[in-house]
């Protein structure tokens, strides 16, 4: 039996697939896919901040994905669960996380600059998107950690999930969706089939692959995936709709 993976061999495997120190890096994980992990899901958390190093910022979702109708109502940022797997949920509850204040959409942080990266996400400036709901801001807009990370330039990392769990899906149609309203106020909604345009950018993207524990991972850059797969959108529609 193989030894359990510890915080060292977790950082080295990060710093090997390319997570930049310093940088902004998001997170989609599936913690069980990692193995057996000494000191569990701190062990991971704290191999992220080494890799990341003192200047570096970890953001993970921290989704409230109940029944639809019943989000807002259910919504407290101190108190609400992330629903979106064991490792996101461990991170919330982490003494030093911040989380934004989104009902739906939130994410939490944590690394320098963490509680002023997640402070805007009730402000109403930038791209709508049908997940906007009033008292809180655009899911998607301006001051939204989400596109905040895209316009920094950080970095995207895909722990031991497919591209099903690619909510950066949602801000390639939210852009899609804002662009076509300019022309066509009452144009629908473009819902994009995620694995279709994941097979894409595998063929043509800039990425990185390898394993962190036994997680298959990818890594690669935030804008350069929203980007692309954007203006593939654009060049075919019909072929990533769901």
């Amino acid at each position: 039996m193989k030894p359990p993976h510890t915080r060292l061999v977790l950082a080295e495997d990060l710093r090997r697939l390319g997570l930049q120190p310093g940088g902004i890096v998001f997170l989609h994980s599936s913690f069980k896919s990692l193995g057996d992990v000494e000191g569990g899901a701190g062990t991971v958390v704290a191999a992220l901040e080494e890799a990341a190093g003192p200047e570096g910022l970890i953001l993970m979702p921290s989704f409230n994905l109940v029944e639809r109708a019943r989000r807002a109502e259910t919504w407290d940022p101190r108190t609400t669960p992330s629903t979106v797997g064991w490792l996101t949920e461990f991170f919330r509850r982490m003494p030093g996380t911040v989380r934004s204040d989104h009902y739906s959409h939130s994410v939490a942080a944590r690394g320098k600059g963490a509680v002023e990266f997640v402070s805007g996400h009730r402000s109403r400036e930038g791209l709508c998107s049908p997940w906007d709901h009033e008292p809180w801001g655009r899911t998607y807009g301006t001051h939204s950690p989400m596109y905040r990370a895209y316009q920094a330039g950080g970095q995207l990392l895909m722990l031991g999930v497919d591209y099903e769990s690619s909510t950066y899906v949602h801000l390639v149609e939210t852009i899609c969706w804002n662009r076509r309203r300019e022309q066509d106020p009452e144009a629908k909604y473009p819902a994009l089939d995620r694995t279709a345009l994941g097979a894409f950018w595998d063929r043509a993207g800039r990425l990185t692959r390898g394993r962190v524990g036994d997680a298959a991972c990818r890594l690669f850059s935030t804008r350069d995936y929203v980007d692309a797969l954007r203006a593939e959108v654009e060049r075919d529609p019909a072929a990533y709709r769901r």
